[in-house]
């Protein structure tokens, strides 16, 4: 198996609790032996109990095809865990592992998972056809906005904010200043990739492209950054798995509405957007525009985790006549279900409106039917609506 996904999410220890020998390396003392060994006795390293943890292996490319033809030649299951925070150029290794090495991403805790959610509302019951939902939010206003800033790092459970804050300033400090040029080894300024970071937070939950990176990097700041250098640096950060765009869902319509293909913007965890936007929960309580996009991004990051669980996939919606859904869950059997994320309960009835209008696009003779239409929000109650949409609380979901 092997485990990817940000750096300081849990990989290493959540495959610590499955392994029985590891192969740290990380650590610098034993690295040169390492790099050694895997020049002239390469198995030597794969020697061990197993399942053997090999802990960031991308540090080693050649470990990767090693791993493979061990598995080929003992013919067995549950032999190594691999974790790696850094995706590596397919040039470096000769097979894909396809049929070998089964795949994992992990991302930052959700809401159920650090126990800020009652888990009432279950998105498993939800493709089982549920009629009925309920269950009371314990999360107010000033609770999410603390949720967004703090952000789903294992490390930030149990701390305060500004102790969370501070942990996050040297993560985002790192991604500027070494992670970003590491991950292929090409040198990349760190001012540049700070404006970046900046102008990403700015459009996050949107359909931003590079080229309007690109102008809102000069409009904010004055300095120029042309789109190909927005394009090499995005692409490094997606590389280390910071950028994590949501795509495009391309269902089979009635019409010939033109679907739009462009991704919306997405970090691995809204913390990082908090952090670059320079928002503390107080700032963005007084702000609910850049609170309801930083809500949108925590409400796609747990949709994320609870649709894994499930097999699941998210992609959002977004077509030539402006209607649009932030978040499409679509199951490996073709169920699908739909999700519009409102912070606040203003904007429910517009939100059911525009999730009916998707229901009726849908060309249910070539496409399921949806399971479920849904409003994620930030109020209190979950509920079904007359209409038959739910109103579910970001408070109250799990898998």
């Amino acid at each position: 198996m092997l485990i990817v996904g940000p750096k300081w999410c849990g990989k290493t220890t959540t495959a610590k609790q499955y392994a029985k020998s590891i192969l740290d390396l990380k650590d610098e003392q034993q690295l040169k032996n390492n790099l050694l060994l895997a020049e002239t006795q390469i198995y030597l390293l794969l020697k061990g109990d197993n399942p053997r943890l090999i802990d960031e292996w991308q540090v080693i490319p050649r470990l990767w095809d090693a791993v493979r033809h061990e598995v080929d030649e003992r013919n067995e299951t549950g032999l190594f865990i691999l974790t790696g925070s850094t995706t590596v150029d397919n040039s470096q290794i000769r097979h894909s592992g396809a049929g070998r090495i089964y795949r994992l991403k992990m991302g930052t805790m959700s809401l159920y998972e650090q126990g800020l959610s009652t888990g009432e509302v279950s998105l498993g019951n939800l493709f089982k056809g549920t009629t009925e939902v309920s269950g009371y939010s314990r999360l107010d206003y000033s609770d999410l906005a603390k949720a967004v800033v703090r952000g789903g790092w294992p490390a930030s459970l149990g701390k305060t904010v500004d102790q969370a804050s501070r942990q996050m300033s040297g993560y985002c400090a790192a991604i500027t200043e070494s992670d970003i040029s590491t991950v292929d080894g090409k040198q990349r300024d760190s001012v540049k990739s700070e404006l970046i970071l900046r102008s990403l937070s700015r459009g996050l939950s949107s359909p931003v492209n590079n080229s309007a990176v690109e102008t809102d990097i000069s409009k904010q700041s004055g300095i120029s950054v042309h789109r190909n250098t927005v394009s090499d640096y995005i692409g490094a950060l997606e590389k280390i798995y910071v950028v994590d765009d949501l795509p495009a869902w391309c269902p089979n319509l009635r019409s010939g509405t033109a679907i739009r293909t462009t991704a919306t913007r997405h970090f691995a965890d809204p913390a990082i957007a908090a952090h670059f936007l320079d928002a503390s929960p107080e700032d963005l309580e007084y702000d609910p525009r850049t609170f309801g996009l930083l809500f949108e991004s925590m409400a796609v990051r747990d949709i994320r985790a609870y649709a894994q669980a499930l097999g699941g996939r998210v992609h959002h919606y977004r077509d030539g006549d402006g209607l649009e859904a932030d978040a499409i869950v679509h199951l490996h059997n073709g169920r699908w279900g739909a999700f519009e994320v409102k912070l606040g309960a203003g904007s429910i009835e517009k939100a059911a409106e525009s999730l009916k209008k998707l229901r009726g696009k849908v060309d249910t003779e070539r496409e399921h039917p949806p399971s479920f239409l849904a409003i994620l929000t930030g109020t209190d109650y979950a509920y079904k609506r007359a209409d038959g949409v739910f109103v579910i609380p970001l408070g109250c979901l799990k898998d």
